[in-house]
């Protein structure tokens, strides 16, 4: 199967240069030994919402961005990894579209979850709704049927207009399972070689439970899931924001998952300068995992890290965050926050910025990513050690934007001159091509102001130290004839 256990690269269709062709021209002029694990390209495809995420189609690409021949280009060169929203799609696709028109005649029908799905009556019972895990205060919206007039209430999990723009599937429906198929056979086509699941916690609604992760009901779902994936030669990683232990259950069966708890971990280590929670987390998480620090959306606190963290402590680090300039996403519901009111669901901003601009502390981080068994991602402000990008929120009004600004051609040009990046690609070039990181991996002993790693196969051996009170990082290595190397990262 595809997955390398090399670095990859999460972006945007846009945020390197404008569009595809660009993105591929920088690539391949800058980044042909680094992103070896492949490339992310957050969803490319036509959406009407949520920057991508609530796609018309997975058959189109955003005629803004390119074409499909542009995402083949990539994929020439690096294994490209897109989005499938499994749980939604857009108010704007062809499918709602045709059912806002004809309503139950629609061809299109049974794709969607109305309510009467759900309750006989069609109508919504608040004691059922109250044991949900909401993401907006009501997981329905009311549409008007163009030619009866009528009205449909329709399951939406996700959306922040009112009716929303993102519609949920039904999952039974025998639509779904050959919509899915015809995209998954498109992916094949266009030289996909992985499929990240987003939102497929939310694809069950079962009366009586949360309607989050219901299990077993969600592992039969996954397992059909994984089987077409698997007769396309595509690997699939279901992203799953919850409690770790729900993680873990989906590392137990054989799925790849993230790792939602090292970039908190990662933080916590740097700023409060102690390793323990740190190393103990290595000692004891799954390995078979993708590991991240940044991304388009936050660092992940609450579900990830409940049960994690002491959250007296956690409001500290979360304040040493704000003052650096980060603003939070927050829990909604008070049934889902801590008992002392703690609500922070993810910290926003660019992990260079929230290390306080510390070339050594961001390239510690990173050591540290890429020390941690797993599949490495590196988001491109990260890559470009990208600073908070407040102006972007303020234009727009959206936390998120802090960390998602498009870079020209020009700024990636001057970004690549920055010492830090430099540093930056070096560490990854030997994280890519240092044979001991497929061997087996030991997290030292060590004070608490030390962080050491190591990794060994047959000859090959390196481990990289941590001095907490410096953020230096050096690594010792063995090379070729089995001389001792010294590189100070």
């Amino acid at each position: 199967m595809a997955v390398k256990n090399q670095v990859q690269l999460i972006t945007y269709p846009d945020s390197m240069g404008g569009d595809l062709k660009a993105l591929n021209r920088v690539l391949l002029e800058h980044f042909t030994d680094v992103f070896k694990g492949g490339i992310h390209i957050l969803p490319p495809f036509p959406s009407s919402g949520d920057r991508g995420f609530a796609p018309l189609t997975y058959l189109d690409i955003e005629p803004s961005f390119g074409t499909w021949e542009d995402i083949r280009a990539i994929g020439d060169h690096f294994d490209v990894l897109v989005d499938l929203m499994v749980n939604h799609i857009s108010r704007q696709s062809e499918y709602f579209q045709d059912f806002l028109q004809k309503g139950r005649k629609s061809e299109y029908a049974d794709l969607f979850l109305t309510l009467d799905k759900l309750w006989e009556a069609g109508e919504p019972v608040q004691e059922d709704i109250a044991k949900m895990f909401l993401r907006r205060p009501l997981p329905y919206s009311t549409y008007t049927i163009a030619e009866t007039g009528e009205e449909e209430k329709v399951w939406t999990t996700f959306g922040k207009t009112d009716p929303s723009e993102q519609i949920d599937l039904d999952i039974n429906a025998q639509l779904f399972k050959q919509l899915i198929t015809d995209f998954f056979m498109n992916f094949k086509r266009q030289n996909v070689k992985i499929v990240r699941l987003d939102a497929v916690g939310y694809v069950i609604k079962k009366l009586g439970t949360s309607c989050f992760f219901v299990e077993p009901d969600i592992y039969e779902f996954l397992d059909w899931m994984m089987e077409l994936a698997n007769s396309l030669e595509i690997d699939l990683l279901p992203e799953v924001h919850a409690h770790y232990t729900t993680q873990y259950k989906l590392a137990e069966r054989g799925y790849w998952i993230y790792d939602f708890i090292l970039p908190y971990r990662v933080l916590e280590a740097l700023i409060n300068k102690s390793s323990d929670d740190l190393c103990h987390y290595l000692r004891t998480r799954p390995e078979k995992q993708f590991t991240m620090l940044d991304c388009h959306d936050g660092i992940p606190v609450k579900p990830d890290m409940d049960d994690l963290i002491d959250t007296q402590e956690a409001r500290k680090l979360v304040d040493v965050c704000l003052e650096r300039g980060s603003n939070l996403s927050l829990i909604l519901s008070d049934e889902h926050k801590a008992d002392d009111g703690f609500d922070v669901h993810q910290i926003r901003c660019s992990f260079y910025s929230v290390l306080n601009g510390d070339d050594d502390a961001y390239l510690a981080a990173r050591a540290i990513q890429f020390f941690a068994p797993g599949v490495p991602q590196v988001y491109y402000v990260g890559l470009l050690a990208g600073e908070n990008d407040l102006e972007g929120v303020t234009k727009s009004g959206e936390g998120r934007e802090i960390n998602r600004h498009n870079f020209s051609l020009e700024e990636i040009e001057q970004s690549l001159k920055k010492e830090v990046v430099q540093r930056l690609l070096k560490l990854i070039r030997f994280r890519n091509d240092y044979e001991a990181f497929n061997g087996k991996f030991t997290v030292l002993d060590s004070s608490k102001d030390e962080i050491r790693l190591a990794w060994k196969k047959e000859d090959w051996s390196c481990s990289l130290f941590i001095n907490l009170h410096t953020n230096k990082s050096v690594i010792e290595y063995s090379d070729v004839e089995g001389r001792t190397v010294q590189y100070v990262v």
